[in-house]
């Protein structure tokens, strides 16, 4: 199978959401978890921030990097003709 263009410009953009995605979790997993002790002086709802990051803040993000990646690769498979078909 050779490689066209349009293979390149899908692989592309997908190591781009993917290097961005990965950006994200990374500063909510470690640069966060870095600066817990600077966030623990902010109280969120009662709480230090720090704890609320760590028991709830990260999951939801870790769950809205899921959906968007979903979301937005089904997008690009439809744009470049790759999508799978619905039943």
């Amino acid at each position: 199978m050779e490689v066209t263009e349009i293979h390149r410009r899908y692989w592309q953009k997908t190591l781009r959401l993917t290097a961005v995605l990965l950006a994200i979790w990374f500063v909510v997993t470690y640069v966060m978890a870095f600066f817990a002790r600077d966030l623990a002086s902010i109280n969120f709802f009662g709480w230090p921030l720090s704890f609320y990051i760590g028991a709830q803040g990260a999951l939801i993000v870790y769950c809205l990097i899921i959906w968007y990646y979903a979301k937005r690769m089904n997008e690009l498979d439809a744009e470049h003709g790759v999508a799978e078909e619905e039943e």
